[in-house]
């Protein structure tokens, strides 16, 4: 069965820089100097490491800035093992492939306010927006870094910090912050987010649970634990392009079952929140477990690596 094309771009390691709280600044180009595909303000890459891991990181500059990619990685000694890597065994010169960049948040004319609240290097994707919009004049950002006390990337904040678009809430000395109280009362011309640990997004969303959801934007570095249902029944994958079936069983994912046929299928967190393995559905009735896609997306796309189905055949643009 023909295996689903999957796209990367090769570029080189040109800078590794320290950056505090356990942090590295990785710089990527391309080998040629040629401009990489472009972004949307705070997307995210896959990196396809020497190693075989394939992590997703979120871009730090901004997309006028698209000679480079820049990713700020926190070592996490207990982590999955990609951190690991690129701090211990990735040097300037290596070769990298990284993935086209998605997601990142779509500059929206009718939004006249940005309100970001970060948790330690949950600041990255922000830092991109902020920059864009700050570059821009769009709009009016302001950025809450939320920090025990030492700040992740503070070279690269300071300006943002001195402009008052960057407000550095040290806990360690104030406290946590009142995450209500920082984002204030829903307002349609105001967009908010959220980057942090998954208690910082869990009061967040809660304190944002009356705001129209295309004004709340959340970004995730750990999958949520995955979701078993009980009642799952085996359902049929009909691939529209290559016109094969695939059969998935009950309580086996749909990426697994795509692998098991022989479909190449992109992925990164295995949990429904980087976005890596979307795929379009055509027909039938997807049942949508992700974090990631917004509720006109999924009217088109599912990913595979959570999504389930409610109907005995599900149609993929595949």
């Amino acid at each position: 069965m023909k295996a689903r094309p999957i796209t990367t771009v090769k570029t080189v390691v040109t800078g590794i820089e320290e950056a505090g709280a356990g942090t590295k600044l990785f710089t990527l180009a391309d080998p040629d100097q040629w401009d990489l595909p472009p972004f949307k303000p705070g997307a995210h890459i896959d990196l396809h490491l020497p190693n075989g891991l394939v992590r997703t990181y979120s871009l730090c500059n901004e997309p006028a800035d698209n000679a480079r990619y820049v990713i700020a990685v926190k070592r996490e000694a207990e982590g999955r093992g990609g951190s690991r890597a690129l701090h211990d065994d990735v040097g300037v010169g290596d070769v990298i492939g990284v993935s086209l960049p998605r997601g990142g948040l779509e500059p929206d004319a009718r939004v006249a306010r940005y309100v970001f609240v970060a948790g330690g290097i949950g600041v990255t994707p922000f830092l991109s927006m902020a920059r864009h919009f700050q570059r821009t004049a769009q709009a009016d950002v302001t950025l809450h870094l939320v920090v025990r006390e030492e700040m992740p990337l503070a070279a690269h904040l300071s300006s943002l910090i001195e402009a008052g678009t960057v407000v550095v809430h040290r806990t360690s000395r104030e406290g946590r912050p009142d995450l209500a109280e920082l984002v204030g009362d829903p307002n349609p011309e105001t967009m908010v987010g959220c980057c942090g640990p998954e208690s910082m997004i869990e009061d967040f969303e809660r304190v944002t649970a009356a705001w129209p959801a295309a004004r709340v934007h959340v970004e995730r570095f750990v999958a949520p634990p995955p979701i078993i249902d009980p009642d799952a029944k085996p359902f049929t994958l009909s691939l529209a392009r290559s016109g094969g079936e695939i059969h998935v069983r009950a309580g086996q994912t749909m990426l697994a079952a795509l692998k098991e046929g022989g479909i190449d299928i992109a992925t990164s967190c295995c949990g429904g929140i980087c976005g890596a393995c979307k795929v379009g559905w055509i027909e039938g009735k997807p049942v949508h477990r992700d974090r990631v896609l917004s509720p006109y997306e999924r009217e088109r796309y599912l990913m595979v690596c959570v999504a389930g189905s409610d109907s005995e055949r599900l149609v993929l643009d595949l």
